[in-house]
């Protein structure tokens, strides 16, 4: 698997925490230097892990809450 870098820009809210303390996080995230995006996914406690989620850009992210 390719090796890849995030940073955590910046943490919008926790949506959901399962029993084994894994939060389902909405965060904006810059990929490998990148222009961060807006992205859901499962993180572990410390965020060491991550499961899979989906990445937004700023006009799906808007489509998005238009849909909702």
């Amino acid at each position: 698997m390719a090796d890849f870098k995030y940073e955590i820009v910046e943490h919008i809210g926790t949506l959901s925490e399962s029993a084994k303390g894994w939060t389902k996080e909405l965060n904006k995230i810059s990929w490998n230097g990148g222009e961060p995006k807006y992205d859901i996914r499962d993180w572990a406690p410390e965020h060491e892990k991550m499961g899979k989620g989906v990445t937004l850009s700023e006009d799906e992210m808007a489509k998005l809450k238009e849909l909702l």
